[in-house]
């Protein structure tokens, strides 16, 4: 009798533990589309990607680990080793990269700044002085001569002429960064270094603005969703979406499409308006109804790569949008549509 009211407590419990996770369905196993449209491209190198910008409708540049510095000419089908002018001695990780129009920047680690003004034909080095809290980390490209970086310690500086001057944007840094996001019209969110919570910085606004986790699971990292409002992905493979305008502590209950042992590291929202996300060993998904349910890429399923970034690009000349998923060891899938 005890024996069968311990197994009808566990069952129970069991059930009210998946009532309690998620709107969605929870489990080990998910469908696999019939279709991708990703495309594996080959790299001539093993380093980590970790950036790409594109100059028009064809030629845009790929960096990363290693000084890892690839230019494409056909919309990035294929990519070239490039070479950039800096001491071979130094080990650079090349973080980020923006180009508008011909003019284009580079931030990398440790302490480098690069600006062309003519479509990455040649970069100059700028010195950024011995005390800029942080490294580089987020490089936007505004105008001519103008651009915003932002580094690991939350600094955020504005230079107007090309990087000779370069003027505070925030009173003080927000402190260590795990990752950290910037929107076209100049908001930016921030993980800090463990997790444990994060912070926005406002259009106009000179202090960060500290916001508690949405649980007690650490954050990987923030992004912003197409419509602004913020996407958390949290260890133990949670999603969370924010689901109410401007107000970054109202979250949705989690959403946790796959447990296969591996963490989500970023996403995505394609032209189509589905929903990607990406992490370990292969993990590629996508859902095509706002995160109720999840279906696995069989092209990033067959992927041996932990995918690190998903990177959709519009362009407004041609309406011809643009995307890749980034994973480690020279592994870069190419969008190439349903069609």
């Amino acid at each position: 009798m005890n024996r069968l009211l311990n197994s009808s407590l566990n069952l129970l419990l069991i059930l009210l533990l998946g009532f309690g996770l998620t709107g969605c369905v929870t489990t080990t196993r998910l469908p696999v589309e019939s279709f991708s449209p990703w495309q594996e491209i080959e790299l001539a190198s093993n380093d980590n990607p970790l950036d790409i910008s594109f100059v028009d409708e064809t030629h845009g540049f790929l960096v990363g680990a290693n000084r890892l510095i690839l230019e494409t000419n056909d919309g990035g089908s294929t990519w070239q080793e490039r070479n950039l002018e800096i001491p071979s001695e130094e080990n650079f990780r090349l973080m980020s990269i923006d180009f508008k129009g011909d003019e284009g920047w580079i931030a990398g680690q440790p302490n480098l700044v690069m600006h062309t003004e003519d479509a990455g034909k040649n970069w100059t080095r700028l010195s950024l002085g011995n005390k800029l809290p942080g490294n580089p980390y987020l490089i936007t490209t505004l105008d001519t001569d103008s651009a915003e970086l932002a580094t690991t310690a939350g600094a955020v500086y504005l230079t107007k002429d090309g990087g000779q001057n370069w003027e505070g944007r925030v009173a003080e840094a927000s402190g260590g960064v795990r990752d950290l996001r910037r929107r076209e019209d100049g908001t930016y969110v921030s993980v800090s270094s463990l997790g444990n919570f994060f912070v926005t910085l406002g259009v106009g606004d000179q202090t960060w603005q500290s916001h508690q986790r949405a649980s007690s699971k650490r954050v990987q990292t923030l992004g912003f969703q197409p419509d602004g409002q913020l996407w958390m992905l949290s260890r133990g493979a949670e999603i969370r979406l924010n689901d109410e305008s401007g107000d970054y502590e109202s979250w949705s209950r989690p959403i946790i499409p796959l447990v296969n042992g591996y963490n989500y590291m970023d996403m995505g929202w394609d032209p189509e308006g589905a929903i990607w996300a990406g992490g370990g060993n292969g993990t590629l998904l996508v859902s095509k109804d706002e995160g109720k349910s999840w279906e696995k890429d069989p092209v990033g399923y067959a992927t041996p790569t932990n995918f690190i970034r998903i990177i959709f690009m519009k362009n407004t000349s041609t309406n011809s949008p643009k995307g890749f998923v980034l994973g480690e060891r020279g592994h870069v899938l190419r969008w190439i549509g349903y069609s």
